[in-house]
């Protein structure tokens, strides 16, 4: 029984060590302004999500979340061109995550959540994604929404391991 836990463990951890490195190799391989989208899909493969702006443009979503502590954007212009690709966990679009924002409005720019939970008594859901990890801890960017989907306010925390 012992050696089936740590096995699988050391399995899940191997991946999700590995997952990042993956990435990296990946997106090393695209040069903005040259690499195409179709390119960009046989590598990485089909996007979470697409948005589409009304010149044609669209952002792909890949994010790495719940294990991971990145989202990657990537945008593509009208003419299959990859613009850019973006990593949207940073302290900067943590800063820009403001109250009155709408749960469409941080989703396309931080991603999808980690984890999405609905307290009854406080009248709000949170979201919140991985942002670091600490020997001992994790910590998390929260997101605070009331019953219309607009966020209050954001905060953070850490579970420690243990």
């Amino acid at each position: 029984m012992f050696r089936k836990r740590f096995a699988s463990l050391f399995l899940a951890a191997s991946i999700a060590a590995l997952l990042p490195a993956c990435d990296v190799d990946r997106l090393n391989q695209f040069k903005p302004g040259v690499s195409t989208g179709e390119e960009v899909r046989k590598i990485m493969g089909q996007p979470n999500f697409e948005w589409k702006d009304a010149d044609g443009t669209r952002i792909w979503e890949y994010p790495r979340t719940p294990e991971g502590i990145v989202n990657y954007m990537l945008v593509i212009g009208p003419d299959e061109v990859l613009r850019e690709v973006r990593q949207v966990l940073t302290e900067d679009n943590f800063a820009r995550v403001k109250a009155g924002m709408s749960q469409d409005e941080v989703y396309r720019l931080l991603g999808r959540p980690a984890h999405q939970q609905r307290f009854s008594l406080q009248q709000e859901t949170v979201w919140d994604w991985k942002t670091r990890v600490e020997p001992g801890m994790t910590w998390f960017f929260n997101v605070h929404f009331d019953t219309a989907g607009v966020v209050t306010r954001t905060s953070t925390h850490f579970v420690a391991k243990g």
